[in-house]
């Protein structure tokens, strides 16, 4: 009788189980959400009267105040970002800012890439942490790559995140920077320069088919260490000849090579991207002088391939302050034509800057001896026929000389710590000097050999003055006028 009973029961609880499952799947619940309707609109209003701010200096506070206005018909929770910039009338505010935490410390140096839709942006935003002790080398940072798209130049259609440090190879550091675009065989190649785990310098290459999606394709480096860290790195192909340039950190001067802080130049190479072959020859500088890094180039509509630089360098022991109190600091090079000759780089200013010249003069160098241009802006061609030595004098405390095969650039106050750079040049064939208000470009024998340095005189009226009389040839000089940039619609 007592196992009868328990299977009663649980027969009853069975039955129960099944009642509960059917009823829970056949239930209908209804619920009503009343959605309000109205008109949403807000002002931002902005206390501030300009006449007080006379006189600003950078750095200054200046407070103000900010207010949100509801000018709608129903309350609203709104999520407010002000974002400020200054520009002086007649300028053109700045086209990329750090305004995401992906770039909250910086809009890091990168490139554009020019498409039939428009022109594709990439650059690195940087990102500093600072809760805790970091060495900033293999944490503390974050090293982002970011793509930004406009039409046309002006307008930002859009900005995304396309890769992290996470997506790096999990050798590297925390130092993966400033994207570079190459198209090669219809496939779009990424070069950013890198810091390994043991701190060797490498440029990482990654690969995309639509410039949106992209993924780690290689890491390529010299069989020997060259430095710690390579930055801005560019690949492209001149006359024939593969080039990849980089700038390497940590490379130690040897006799008049790698004189600077930080080096700038580049390598030949034979990169065969599809099967992963690569081969670099020795690393040239580009520049002898104080002031070259961050080298870039592209090839404009008649297929020249230009190169710009910045006229500074990270981390050295002069300065470029003396402007800062007219709110502004650094400077660009003046674009170069590169030609590939004879295993070298050849740079050249643009034929362009022809169109500047003004009041011409020319004369023999036996019998030139001093020329006094309105201002410090002109350019001075020396064809040398021949030279024991050379001595010029571009203003009063800034000399260049050639003597037994080695060029030198002196420079006294105006270079604000600059002192002395050198070059070896065997033959003297040809000076050509691009001189403005606070810089200086000099290009020897045909743009062979090339020193740029920024200079800050105390005054504009300065004299040209051959000091040698060791020298035979003719001398060319021209003062310079001012150009406009010009918009393309």
């Amino acid at each position: 009788m007592r196992k009868k009973h328990i299977a009663a029961l649980a027969g009853i609880a069975a039955v129960f189980a099944v009642g509960g499952s059917l009823a829970y799947f056949n239930q209908n619940l209804e619920a009503v959400n009343v959605l309000n309707v109205g008109k949403f609109d807000t002002e931002v209003v902005e206390i501030f009267n300009p006449e007080e701010g006379e006189n600003w200096q950078p750095g200054v506070t200046v407070n103000k105040q900010y207010s949100v206005k509801n000018s709608g018909s129903i309350d609203s929770l709104v999520r407010v970002k002000l974002q400020e910039t200054w520009t002086r009338k007649g300028e053109e505010e700045p086209f990329l800012y750090p305004d995401e935490e992906w770039d909250r410390d910086g809009v890091y140096s990168g490139s554009a890439y020019t498409c039939e839709d428009g022109i594709h942006y990439f650059y690195t935003g940087n990102v500093k942490l600072w809760d805790k002790d970091y060495d900033y080398i293999m944490n503390g940072r974050e090293q982002n790559t970011i793509h930004v798209f406009s039409p046309d130049g002006k307008n930002i259609a859009y900005k995304k995140l396309v890769m992290t440090n996470d997506d790096y190879p999990v050798n590297m550091s925390k130092h993966v920077r400033d994207p570079k675009i190459y198209k090669k065989d219809g496939r779009y190649y990424m070069i950013q320069g890198g810091r390994d785990a043991e701190s060797y310098g490498c440029a990482l290459l990654f690969c995309s088919d639509d410039l949106e999606h992209w993924k780690w394709y290689d890491t390529v480096r010299t069989a020997k260490p060259f430095g710690y860290m390579w930055e801005c790195p560019d690949l492209f192909e001149i006359d024939g000849q593969q080039i990849m340039t980089c700038c390497p950190q940590g490379v130690d001067q040897k006799g008049y090579d790698y004189q600077n802080v930080y080096q700038c130049g580049y390598f030949p190479v034979e990169f065969d991207l599809k099967n992963k072959s690569y081969s670099f020859g020795k690393f040239q500088e580009f520049d002898k002088g104080f002031d070259i890094y961050a080298t870039q180039t592209f090839a404009d509509e008649a297929g020249r391939r230009i190169l710009i630089g910045w006229m500074g360098i990270p981390d050295a022991d002069y300065d470029n302050d003396a402007t800062v109190a007219y709110d502004w600091i650094h400077a660009l090079t003046m674009p170069r034509e590169l030609e590939w000759k004879d295993g070298k780089i050849l740079q050249h200013p643009l034929k362009e800057m022809k169109d500047l010249r003004k009041n011409a003069f020319t004369c023999e160098l036996e019998a030139f001896t001093k020329w006094a241009p309105a201002d410090c802006c002109f350019e001075l061609r020396l064809d040398v026929e021949e030279a024991k030595n050379l001595e010029l004098k571009l203003r009063e405390d800034v000399t260049i000389s050639w003597k037994d095969g080695l060029f030198t650039l002196s420079m006294g106050e105006s270079g604000r710590g600059r002192k002395q750079r050198f070059a070896k040049v065997e033959e003297l064939s040809d000076i050509t000097i691009f001189s403005d208000t606070s810089a200086i470009e000099i290009f020897i024998n045909n743009g062979e050999t090339v020193l740029t340095t920024r200079v800050y005189s105390e005054h504009l009226e300065q004299k040209v003055e051959l000091v040698s009389r060791e020298v035979k040839g003719s001398v060319h000089g021209y003062e310079l006028g001012s150009f406009e940039v010009e918009y393309k619609k």
